[in-house]
């Protein structure tokens, strides 16, 4: 492995995939990890195949407190170059309404984990000087999200980490880029049961493939931050120009229901 290897999360479809397939691209061995054993094994497959690098997998629920430290016991002899910690899911509804259990397995997937992940690799990565981590979070770490509040505060909360964790490793030989996606084609929405969301009426959907190639580049440049699209991008600008209480309001027009 004269690449070493990399290790990703949520890695069976939508932008860990595509996250998975571009390191194989270019050369770096895999350690594949998510809940979907059969979609992860496919690509585990293809990728041998296409890119003749050695992957592994190991099915995992991140939603598990001990998970993270599962993974890092199976991983602990494998030189980890590249560690992505793109899983994460959401939930819609009101909050006081909410069922707990399962916003808590989110605040686990989504911060918790990543969190715990980084905190086990960046020692070896520290001591080899060389490293490189990628957290995916979104371009709802900008703004308040009503009926989704604790997914937009997981991402708020992964992009505060990312970028101070970006800014303790200046001068380290080891980088911390956090991808700030907008609307994305993957399994997200249906999972969140947002398919209805005027979200989605925008037309400003993008392409998982293309969303994992703007983090990648940026991760590989040892960018500390990307928002993947030019339209997210003046978006999120405008957003800081805004009250926050009318971006509230924006927010939750946009994760209600379609009319």
């Amino acid at each position: 492995m004269a690449k070493g290897a990399a290790l990703i999360t949520g890695a069976s479809s939508g932008i860990g995939a595509g996250l998975a397939r571009l390191c194989a691209a270019d050369g770096y061995d895999l350690i594949l990890v998510a809940r979907r054993s059969g979609r992860m094994q496919e690509l585990a497959a293809s990728l041998t195949a296409t890119h003749h690098v050695n992957v592994r997998s190991i099915p995992a629920d991140l939603a598990v407190p001990g998970a993270p430290q599962a993974i890092f016991d199976v991983a602990r002899d494998t030189p980890i170059e590249i560690l992505i910690n793109n899983a994460g899911f959401g939930l819609r509804g009101p909050f006081a309404e909410s069922d707990w259990g399962r916003q808590s397995a989110l605040m686990q997937v989504n911060l918790m984990a990543p969190m715990h992940l980084a905190r086990l690799f960046l020692p070896d990565m520290l001591r080899r000087r060389s490293g490189r981590i990628l957290n995916v979070a979104s371009t709802a770490a900008f703004v308040p999200g009503p009926f989704m509040a604790l997914y937009y505060a997981s991402k708020a909360a992964l992009l505060s980490f990312s970028e101070a964790v970006a800014n303790e490793l200046k001068g380290s030989g080891v980088t911390a880029t956090v991808l700030c996606p907008g609307p994305t084609r993957t399994d997200f929405f249906q999972a969140a049961g947002i398919e209805d969301s005027n979200l989605l009426r925008g037309g400003n959907v993008m392409d998982s493939s293309t969303v994992a190639r703007a983090g990648y580049r940026a991760m590989m440049a040892g960018k500390a931050e990307v928002i993947a699209g030019a339209r997210n991008r003046w978006m999120m600008r405008g957003v800081r120009l805004v009250p926050r209480t009318v971006v509230a309001d924006v927010t939750r027009r946009l994760n209600s229901g379609a009319q």
